[in-house]
């Protein structure tokens, strides 16, 4: 089958991070099945992979961990029959025996596995994963838009419902890519008498955030006509966590949705301020992966709404012209690899 796959850490934007070859299909382990792959998203968390900062447990490793594809192969009586639609999400495996793994909080199990870092990812034709972590796809969606929300889609909800937002109030939502214009399309039916405030940098994202029904834009460095109660984070960058603690109403929450943060832009222990950024009960909060249940509810929801993705898309050779237009946000929404 041909494959992309990272075999060390570069810079995006200094060479070509992916390599194409020519692999084995997948050999199934127990409990798993085999995917044929139609489209994979391409996620910021690939960046940090790329770039070092969650590298991945081996070389060289496939990425992508927003799979749409068909099953072909069934190893054993299972739920699933051949030729489903399914997808796969960040969580590849976990213990299944912790209690973070008991008590439904798998996302924190000391041996999570991620896909596409611990395991073989969807930037190719087949992979194999395991049934206890793959999904029904529902039928509204195209291959193309179902494959932002088994990540982007996911993570956004999980970030949107550990904020706590209420029927009233202002979101701020920092950073607008694959994630953030799926998270406003959840958060304008499902609080709809609350206002949703957009900082990021890219005018496109601006002008989307605006068209998508966002009640104000900006830069990450401006005011919204308001304070805010919650906020969701998705850059990379550690402005936009000063920015929104210092727009956080009192007893505001700021959830950090990013599984990384550069160091580049500002030293942000020297930078924040306890009186302006942390007092009067302002809290904190980051999210870690996505748990199986994030997936599965966000799915039906998103098809009950409906979502409807704004995609570029890219062939499987294209993989690294996709992470370099993410890397440099030439393009509002999300990305998409179509397998031919």
């Amino acid at each position: 089958m041909k494959a992309m796959v990272i075999e060390k850490i570069v810079d995006v934007l200094q060479e070509d991070p992916l390599k194409v070859v020519e692999m084995p299909e997948p050999t199934l382990q127990e409990g798993q099945l085999l995917i044929k792959i139609n489209a994979c998203g391409v996620c910021r968390t690939d960046l940090d992979e790329i770039e070092g900062r969650t590298a991945p447990s081996f070389y060289p490793v496939i990425p992508g961990h927003q799979v749409i594809g068909t099953i072909v192969e069934v190893k054993n009586p299972s739920k699933f029959k051949t030729g489903d639609r399914v997808g796969v999400g960040w969580i590849f495996k976990s213990c299944g025996k912790c209690s973070y793994c008991i008590e439904g909080h798998e996302n924190l199990c000391d041996v999570f596995q991620a896909t596409g870092r611990d395991a073989h990812g969807g930037y190719a034709e087949y992979m194999a994963a395991y049934e206890d972590f793959i999904y029904k796809i529902p039928d509204i969606f195209s291959d193309i838009e179902a494959a932002p929300l088994l990540c982007a889609g996911a993570i956004g909800w999980r970030s949107l419902r550990l904020t706590g937002a209420k029927q009233s109030g202002a979101i701020g939502l920092f950073g607008f890519g694959a994630s953030g214009h799926i998270v406003i399309q959840i958060a304008k039916c499902l609080y709809r008498e609350t206002k949703i405030f957009v900082f990021t940098r890219s005018e496109k994202e601006q002008a989307l955030a605006l068209q998508l029904g966002a009640n104000w834009a900006g830069q990450i460095t401006e005011h919204p006509p308001e304070l805010i109660d919650v906020a969701i984070d998705t850059t990379p960058a550690w402005l936009p966590v000063l920015s929104a603690l210092g727009n956080l109403k009192k007893g505001g929450r700021l959830v950090i949705n990013a599984i990384r943060k550069e160091n580049k832009d500002i030293d942000i222990m020297k930078e924040i301020k306890y009186e302006t950024h942390l007092w009067m009960e302002k809290e904190i909060k980051s999210v870690a992966n996505v748990g199986r249940r994030d997936i599965a509810e966000f799915l039906e929801i998103a098809a009950n709404i409906p979502i409807k993705p704004q995609i570029t898309t890219y062939s499987l050779d294209e993989a690294n012209q996709a992470l370099k237009d993410l890397k440099t946000g030439t393009k509002a929404g999300a990305k998409v690899l179509v397998m031919d």
